[in-house]
């Protein structure tokens, strides 16, 4: 059984968790997940690791409410237990011998974004990073992000916070002043990785994304995470979460995620209706 020893409501659907994982604590880096189940017979969801802290013995996750588990997730209360947490998955990620890097967050992808980006920084190097939201509302980690950072962009879809737009148009911005990025490492929405890296590419920038595709297992023997890779499959469980962004099969890659769709959104009305009854007795 895995503690949670802490509960902050970021933003009215933004949860952050601290877990008490002192074994996972120990062998996490940034860039690595894990996986959980709410109950003992529930879904296996994978959540990245926003924070770690080995002396601790705690490892943090932020979670979007989107679907039945995260529900299920946002009704537990510091001092209740998980029933397994499994981890750390995947591979860290790659962040030393940088001289200059350009991090792009988007929306709870900044959860992701964060621990590279501190990496990045601890590692030497110079960090210039961009994170957009759909508005002021929405932003989340902003302190911590600006305080790792030598440049900040915040982005937002209405103005409401930061500059008014999305990240591509402030990554091209930089790249054109005149900065020289080793790399650009992105995470956020599908959508908004696809145009970060056609954004990167006719400047030959290398453009790392972290990706979170349908996952079952975690060890690479469901095959439900593949990649389309450079013309090869690759399992973001074990050959990811990051990837060469120029080499993924976007469309590919878009289409599977949407595949669950609609049985997602009915999960998630059941859910909610049957929530209400259980406050209503």
């Amino acid at each position: 059984m895995f503690k949670i020893v802490r509960k902050d409501e970021l933003r009215p659907m933004v949860t952050l968790y601290e877990i008490e994982a002192p074994m996972i604590a120990k062998k996490a880096h940034p860039g690595q997940f894990i996986i959980l189940r709410v109950t003992e017979d529930g879904e296996r969801i994978p959540l990245t690791i926003s924070h770690i802290d080995p002396v601790k013995g705690t490892i943090c996750i932020i979670v979007q409410t989107v679907g039945s588990t995260t529900e299920q997730l946002k009704r537990k209360q510091a001092g209740d237990f998980l029933p397994d947490v499994v981890g750390p998955l995947g591979k860290p990620t790659e962040t030393k011998g940088f001289k200059k890097v350009m991090v792009v967050g988007g929306g709870v992808g900044c959860a992701i974004a964060y621990p590279v980006l501190k990496q990045f920084h601890d590692d030497g190097a110079e960090v210039h990073a961009v994170v957009g939201f759909r508005n002021k509302d929405l932003v989340i980690l902003e302190d911590d992000i600006r305080a790792a950072s030598d440049k900040l962009i915040i982005c937002t879809d209405d103005g409401s916070y930061g500059r008014k737009g999305v990240v591509t148009e402030a990554i091209k911005e930089l790249i054109e002043a005149g900065n020289e990025y080793d790399q650009v490492f992105a995470v956020g929405p599908a959508i908004m990785m696809k145009f970060v890296c056609k954004t990167t590419e006719p400047y030959g920038v290398k453009t790392i994304v972290s990706m979170s595709p349908i996952m079952i297992d975690g060890t690479g023997m469901c095959g439900g995470c593949r990649l389309s890779v450079g013309g090869e499959m690759k399992f973001a469980c074990v050959d990811g979460p990051d990837f060469d962004g120029h080499l993924i099969d976007w469309d590919n890659s878009m289409a599977r995620g949407r595949m669950f769709k609609d049985f997602e959104l009915h999960k998630h009305e059941e859910t909610c209706n049957l929530y209400k009854m259980e406050e209503a007795k």
